[in-house]
This record gives structure tokens, sequence and C-alpha cells, in this order.
């Protein structure tokens, strides 16, 4: 493995939609029956900051979700019954107010229940960064289903800026580039040369971004999670919520604590699921990772080892060695697949798309057992889903904003040294993720980003916000329990944890965990201290 920047947190939810695609205060309401779409005033609700009140009072026009999808994934979560969408203004820098404005798109499901019993909205945000929170709420729509949740709760998920439905979208490569650079393996090239080529590419991809995103480096510096919490606070605000009721998934949970830091006395509930830790730098968040792959790769080689014909053999000690053997061959020579191909990097890619979810184990399973007979459709579709392709080779643009957001949200890792030892300690602890090559000291793209970070790692300080539920899970594989538990205890919240290897679970359909969380966002009960669900 000889980048830092090739794993990251995924939201277990929209990896299933993918798959599936892929495999197989007052209110003044003026309806406009003609068009389909209605006009609603809630805001300003709560605390208003100085110089954005007409960001905050602004109206609303609901209306069809269908103009608003981007990608195949969303037009079809989108068609499904009882969602309305818009769009949010806000400025593209909160330090100029009055000058250039953005959009963000929303995606809402109404509340079932009385008036007299709603509580106000639950905003979702499903990670990344750079997912969609749209088709995240979507996606959740049956998962509430006929609960107290759904009838008590408006149901929100917004794209931040950058991304999705939001306009201006974050723009770095074409969809044929980004097929291109998924089937080129160059980066397991630790030579000199394989290094400056690789630095170059990075060099040019930053460059991209800024050629082809609207409003270039000034957009880019205002992507970050410090202007998203911003936006969030708009939201709040414009939904005619006094105080937000929050439901973050992965990267999500930093939108989350964030959030509470910079706006205390404005949180009424926080559900934190998958939690990204904090306090940690770049390669320590790798390197977790690594582990928790690791982990998740190991749980996985146990339950093939009990199939019919696992691939892996029946030897869980010699697993990582036999898949070494299957996917080190497609770095000289890919596998094709159609008119593309399974590279290496796709091949370990739908692999570590795979172990998000016990769900994905048996696709994993059959796409092993094809790359052994020389066929390497399902780990192209799997690698897919990752990567958020369409069924129509559109791509959600999800790499390229998670790329931007990543650059501006830590500091870049500049020390070559550092970078040689993080891609040894990853290879150590994952080493079914060994390509074999002495691993070289390319910088990512983060080193030659043209903007300054807005924000870095750091325990937020957010004393005398109200009790958050932090929910981890003991083999969470690209987000350890282990940061849940540091989360929890940084924000003076309660952990709830779930015994199991997948990524994120509330309203995943275990019911311990969904009740628990349900009561918390209801009526603000924790569970009790030291709770565990399996």
């Amino acid at each position: 493995m000889h980048s830092l920047r090739r794993y990251r947190s995924r939201f277990t939810y929209l990896v299933a939609v993918g798959l599936f695609a892929v495999l197989s205060a007052c209110t003044t309401v003026d309806e406009q029956p003609s068009s389909g779409s209605m006009s609603e005033q809630r805001g300003p609700a709560g605390s208003v900051p100085e110089g954005l009140g007409r960001y905050y009072s602004q109206s609303l026009s609901w209306e069809d979700c269908q103009p608003y999808a981007t990608t195949s994934t969303a037009r079809k979560q989108f068609a499904i019954d009882g969602v309305q969408c818009s769009r949010l203004t806000v400025p593209l820098d909160y330090d100029k107010p009055q000058g250039e404005t953005i959009e963000l798109g929303l995606l809402r499901h109404r509340a079932s229940g009385e008036p007299s019993e709603r509580i106000g909205s639950l905003v979702v945000n499903p990670g990344g960064p750079g997912a969609s929170g749209m088709v995240s709420a979507a996606s959740l729509v049956d998962a509430v289903g006929d609960t107290e949740l759904e009838k008590r709760f408006d149901l929100v998920g917004f794209d931040p800026r950058g991304v999705g439905a939001s306009t201006p979208r974050i723009q770095c490569l074409t969809d044929e580039e980004r097929d291109a650079e998924r089937a080129d393996d160059g980066e397991t090239d630790g030579t000199p040369e394989g290094v400056k080529e690789q630095q170059q590419r990075a060099r040019e991809f930053a460059e991209k971004c800024v050629e082809r995103t609207k409003y270039g480096e000034r957009m880019l510096a205002n992507v970050g999670t410090r202007d998203v919490v911003r936006d969030m606070d708009v939201l709040r605000s414009v939904l005619g919520d006094k105080k937000l009721s929050y439901l973050g998934y992965s990267y999500g949970t930093r939108l989350g604590y964030s959030y509470a830091e910079k706006f205390p006395q404005n949180v009424r509930a926080m559900v934190l699921d998958g939690a990204v830790d904090p306090d940690q730098g770049p390669v320590e968040t790798v390197i977790a990772q690594g582990k928790g792959f690791a982990t998740a790769f190991g749980e996985f080689v146990d339950w093939c080892a009990d199939q019919d014909k696992c691939p892996l053999g029946s030897d869980p000690a010699k697993a990582a060695e036999r898949y070494q053997q299957m996917v080190r061959p497609l770095i000289e020579d890919p596998v094709e697949v159609g008119d593309r191909s399974l590279s290496y990097q796709n091949a370990t890619m739908g692999t570590v798309s795979a172990l998000y979810s016990r769900d994905l184990w048996q696709a994993l399973l059959r796409g092993l057992r094809e790359l052994d007979s020389g066929n390497g459709k399902t780990l192209l579709a799997l690698a897919d889903v990752y990567y958020e392709r369409g069924v129509n080779g559109e791509y959600a643009g999800t790499q390229d904003a998670f790329q931007a957001i990543q650059c501006v949200d830590k500091p870049a890792l500049t020390d070559k040294d550092k970078v040689r030892r993080a891609n040894n300690r990853y290879e150590e602890v994952a080493p079914f993720l060994d390509d074999g090559r002495p691993n070289g000291d390319a910088l990512g793209t983060c080193a030659y980003w043209p903007v300054s970070p807005t924000s870095g790692p750091h325990e937020p300080d957010v004393a005398n916000i109200p009790s958050v539920l932090v929910i981890s899970t003991t083999n969470d594989p690209a987000t350890p329990h282990q940061a849940g538990i540091d989360l929890a205890e940084a924000m003076n919240g309660r952990l709830l944890s779930y015994e199991g290897t997948q990524h994120t679970v509330f309203l995943h359909g275990n019911n311990c965990i969904d009740e628990a969380g349900t009561a918390y966002l209801i009526d603000r009960t924790l569970p009790p201290e030291g709770k565990r669900c399996s």
C-alpha cells in the first residue's frame, strides 16, 4: 500500500444501496398545486449570528426530488413516496456574507404524527466526507418506517457544500479520468521514478480541482468542516428548530462534535455512530483503519473457511498469503471485464468495500471465487460501489469532494520519512493489503493543495452541552471501537457499544441499538452506563 489517501470511512447503508443498483417558529405556507411545489417559512428560530439574518430567515420551496438527482442511485432513492426536496442558500465565505452565495440540496420526509406531537427535524449526515445526505435520508425512510421516530421527527438530509446536488459541486476528474485512475496501479511503484510520477499526478489533480470547480480556490478554501457546521446552523433555523437534533455517521460524527463546539447553546440531542477520533492526525487515522480492516478480514476468513469452496483455503493463518497470491498478479496482468479491467487497486478496494458489512460477505466470496477462475466482474462491481460509480458509468463525485475536504480539515503530511514509515506500518497491521513491492515515499495530494487547512485534529471543547449518545461497534473496520470510547469521554457523553463486525449500526435493523437510540432522540433518555448490544 503506497498511498495514505486511498482508504476512508464510509456509511454502510450507502454501500448496500449502491450494491443493489450495481448487482441487480410560525409557519407560512403558500401551496402551488400546478407545479407541485410549496413555499414554506419557519425561521428564524433560535439565535441568529450578527450579519446573517437573511440566511437564517429564508423560506424554502419544497418540490419533487427528481430534478435534484445527479446519479442513478439518487434517481432511484428520490423516487420513493413522501419525500420533498429544496435548496438552502448560504454564503460562499462566512467572513463575507454579502458576497457570493452557494446552495445546498435538501431532502425531507415529514413526520406522520399529529402536529402537536412533532418534536422537530432530525438532520442526518452519512459521512465520507463527501457522501450525499439526501440519498442517506431517502435510504432511511423505510428503516424508520411506522415508528415513533418517524411520527415525531421530520427526517432531513442535506448535501454538504460542494457535494451531490449542492451547487457548485467540487469537480476534479471526469468520469473517464476516474476510470483510468482506478485502472492504473502506479501507486505500487516505490522506485524514485514511480514516486516522481505519483507526485506529478497529485499536483495535476489539485490543479484540476481548481480549474474545474466554480470559484476555484475560494470554493476549495471554504468546503471544510468549519464551514459545513455553520451551514448546519443556518439549516436548523430555517427548519424552524431552536435547537438541533442530529444523527451523524462516520465522518458525520466529526460534523456533530464540531457543531457542538461551535454552537453549544443550539444542541438538543446528538446520536454519533461510528466515531472519528477528534484528536487523531492523518497517519494515526489510517493506521487505525488498517487495523480495523485487518480484523474484519480475519472475521471474513473465519466465515469463508466454513463455506463451500472458500478460495482462501481452510487455514486462516495462510489466508492473507493466499489472498496476496490472487490479487498481486493484477498489478502486471489485470483481468478484462468488458471494456474495463480489474486492476490490483480495484480488487483490493472491492474487498475493502465488502468488509464494511457482513451483508456483503457473500458477494465478496463470489468475487474471490470468480477471480480464482479469471473473472473479475463481481470484485469490480464491489469496487464501483465503493467509488460510487453508477450503472451508466457516472460517478457521484464523492472521491473529489472527499479529497478536497480532507485537505482543508487536516494539515498535510509533507515529511517523506513519515510517509515511508507510515506505509510500512500500514502493511504490518493489514498484511493482506501488502502488494509485495518496496514502499515509496510519495507525498499525497494534500501536500500540493492550493489553500491552507481551516481546522485540525483536537479534542473538542464542548462543556455544558446536553448529553450525547455515541454508538461504537467493537469490530468496526473503518472507525475503531476505541475512537467511540474516546469521543464519548471527550464529550461527556454516553457510550453504547454494539458487538459485531460492520461500519455503523443505528437504524440498520438491530432492535437493541434502534430502541436505545430512538428513546434518546425522543425523550433524551440515555441507555444505562456500559450497555452493550449484539
